[in-house]
């Protein structure tokens, strides 16, 4: 079938196998033509088909020599349909993987659920014995009890009082105003609960009671802050509420791993186009004049760029560096008080007249859609392509 991008709001509901393949063979040659990095040797990455977690996934295994494992849902053709972005992203993955003699295998299910949790031990035991290195990077809107079957959903609210401020219509350029509504408690309850680090913690302890966590284990977790534009809705709102969660657990889970000689850190990376991000009110309008001055000042950088800055932090330095919280601050180069001084005299003057003089608002439109496997560079988006796509390692 010829397949094209269909959108609908924020989300693109086809995916284009090739274009896919080629985003992550780019980002395998970016992490080829860096300096290899000194470890881990057996990698478990929850939440691992696209974003950061496929690129730590990527980094662990091309930069590292590490066998992988990663967690994601089933995401596979059904009726003639397209797969889903993540699940051609793991198939592209797995196939160069084993092709460079890597084992690398994927575990498809609800990260959230036991049956995942306990198929992917399985798959340790059985194959790696233990993982050195645990990435959680778990982005969802909603999260099931595995107890109770209750299900909850997290939002993007800000919290005490409305929130207004500029908003673009990333596919037309059209900035307006925008006003959201505070959330209630039992919604900052459940945003926390949905985005926290319950789950992360719950892995953690899964993995140690069944002994394939090695005892110098590393576990990082990913986080953001912002800039003062974004922090009403972001960091000051209730996903801000969950990142506070999560790094506590990250505190808790350091010390519960210290007797081994094992860390765990949250890292704090730098604002990027995902699916996640594009559903936040403001965020497409802030990230579309952020990418503009740093690229105009060199400075800018993409998940695989990030991660491997992460994994040369975590495994090339003599001592990890991290700020007064604890945390692994790979948003420098953002929150830089020349980057944010001219990213605010953008904010000020930014109309649906001259936003595209303004901002990058084309890049930040054309990375979304490679998310999808489209607008892909040296990918005939005419051609007859299948939309069924085996995941090699698949369990």
């Amino acid at each position: 079938m010829i397949i094209k991008p269909r959108t609908r709001g924020f989300i693109c509901t086809t995916a284009h196998p090739t274009g896919c393949a080629h985003q992550v063979q780019e980002q395998i040659n970016y992490v080829k033509q860096q300096p290899a990095v000194k470890g881990p040797r057996n990698v478990l990455v929850i939440g691992a088909s696209t974003g950061y977690g496929l690129s730590s996934r990527i980094v662990a295994a091309f930069g590292a020599g590490a066998n992988t494992i990663g967690v994601y849902r089933n995401g596979e053709s059904v009726k003639g349909r397209t797969a889903s972005a993540g699940w051609y992203n793991s198939a592209a993955f797995e196939k160069t993987a084993q092709e460079a003699g890597l084992q690398s295998i994927s575990v498809t299910g609800d990260a959230f659920s036991e049956d995942t949790k306990q198929k992917t031990i399985d798959a340790i035991r059985a194959e790696l014995g233990q993982v050195d290195l645990v990435v959680y990077s778990v982005a969802s809107a909603r999260r099931t009890d595995p107890t109770t079957g209750e299900t909850k959903n997290s939002v993007l609210k800000p919290i005490g009082q409305p929130y207004s401020n500029k908003t673009v219509n990333f596919h037309n350029g059209e900035v307006t105003g925008v006003t959201i509504e505070p959330a209630t408690e039992e919604e900052i309850a459940n945003t926390v609960y949905v985005m926290g680090g319950e789950d992360w913690q719950m892995w953690i302890d899964r993995l140690q009671e069944a002994g394939v966590l090695a005892p110098n284990a590393i576990t990082v977790a990913y986080s953001y802050i912002g800039s003062e534009i974004t922090q009403a809705i972001y960091r000051e709102g209730s996903i801000g509420r969950a990142k506070d969660h999560l790094e506590a657990t990250a505190q808790d889970l350091n010390e519960q791993l210290a007797a081994g000689g094992g860390r765990a850190y949250v890292t704090v990376s730098k604002a990027l186009v995902t699916q996640s991000s594009s559903a936040i009110p403001v965020v497409p309008l802030y990230v579309s004049a952020l990418y503009k001055v740093m690229k105009t000042k060199g400075l800018h950088e993409g998940a695989i760029e990030q991660m491997y800055r992460l994994f040369d932090l975590l495994y090339n330095q003599s001592e990890t560096p991290v700020d007064a919280e604890g945390r692994i601050r790979i948003d420098d180069w953002e929150l830089r008080a020349d980057v944010q001084a001219e990213v605010a005299q953008l904010w000020a003057e930014v109309t649906t007249e001259n936003i595209y003089e303004l901002t990058d608002l084309d890049g930040y439109r054309r990375e979304f859609f490679q998310l999808f496997g489209f607008e892909t560079e040296g990918v005939d988006y005419e051609a007859d392509v299948e939309p069924e796509v085996a995941v090699p390692g698949v369990r």
